[in-house]
């Protein structure tokens, strides 16, 4: 499904992504781990091109989109959603996610119009949020769902575009922690339905461990651990780089 090989980005003289290679296959769901300043936005950057490496090479289904623009991403197949919800706050759940089926289909110039201007994409959008559990929500304001619910919608949105290639950057951030879990599940649920790639950015270990096929730690720009959760967490660099704790 992707590939990453070899690629490295540098600001200045500053080294942010040396030389990592790894791949995210069909149906899995790979966390990307790593303390602050890892350079794990900068590789979410990269694949979803608004940052082109320096050099080697990104794979989506063997083609290679080193140097395709981010809206050519988009309609190959990568999605991302935002550790800060990008909700069209004003207008209805439904309509947020039948305009982003409208930037898909070409129609982004008439983005910021009322989606009941238009006839066409609302069983598609109903059908998204269906798959999200937020059908009971379609007429709604964004701005009236709770923010777990948020995070679902904002997920989405992102879902809407056909991803075949899903990144999600801490998708429970500023979610109650008797909500993370909820999210979680509805999320996963649809990926699975979808047979989704997806790569996690996520801090909190729980949902690590509890919905994610394998871990990878980016430390000082390079891949440090690859692996299942339950190894990689037992890895002696590992343990120090992340939680500060040594044997």
């Amino acid at each position: 499904m992707l590939q990453v090989q070899n690629v490295q980005k540098s600001f200045g003289q500053f080294m942010v992504i040396s030389d990592v290679s790894f791949s995210v296959t069909k149906n899995e769901v790979v966390a990307l781990l790593g303390p602050n300043g890892a350079g794990k936005t900068t590789m979410v950057n990269l694949i979803s091109g608004h940052l082109r490496p320096d050099s080697g090479k990104i794979l989506l289904d063997d083609r290679d989109i080193t140097t395709a623009p981010a809206h050519v991403r988009i309609a190959l197949g990568i999605a991302r959603n935002f550790q800060i919800t990008q909700l069209f706050e004003e207008l209805s759940v439904l309509d947020n996610v039948r305009n982003c089926i409208f930037s898909k289909e070409g129609r982004s110039g008439r983005f910021f119009k009322p989606a009941g201007a238009y006839r066409g994409e609302k069983s598609g959008a109903m059908s998204v949020l269906e798959t999200f559990n937020l059908a009971q929500f379609a007429s709604d304001p964004a701005s009236a769902l709770s923010e777990g619910d948020k995070k679902i919608l904002d997920t989405a949105m992102a879902f809407a575009l056909n991803a075949k290639f899903l990144l999600l950057d801490e998708p429970t951030s500023g979610v109650a922690t008797s909500d993370k879990f909820k999210v979680m599940d509805t999320i996963i649920s649809a990926i699975q339905k979808q047979g989704t790639a997806t790569l996690i950015i996520e801090h909190d270990m729980d949902i690590v461990e509890e919905y994610t096929d394998r871990v990878m730690v980016l430390a000082e720009g390079r891949i440090l651990a690859d692996g299942a959760s339950s190894e990689v967490m037992e890895n002696k660099e590992v343990k120090e780089t992340l939680f500060g704790v040594s044997d």
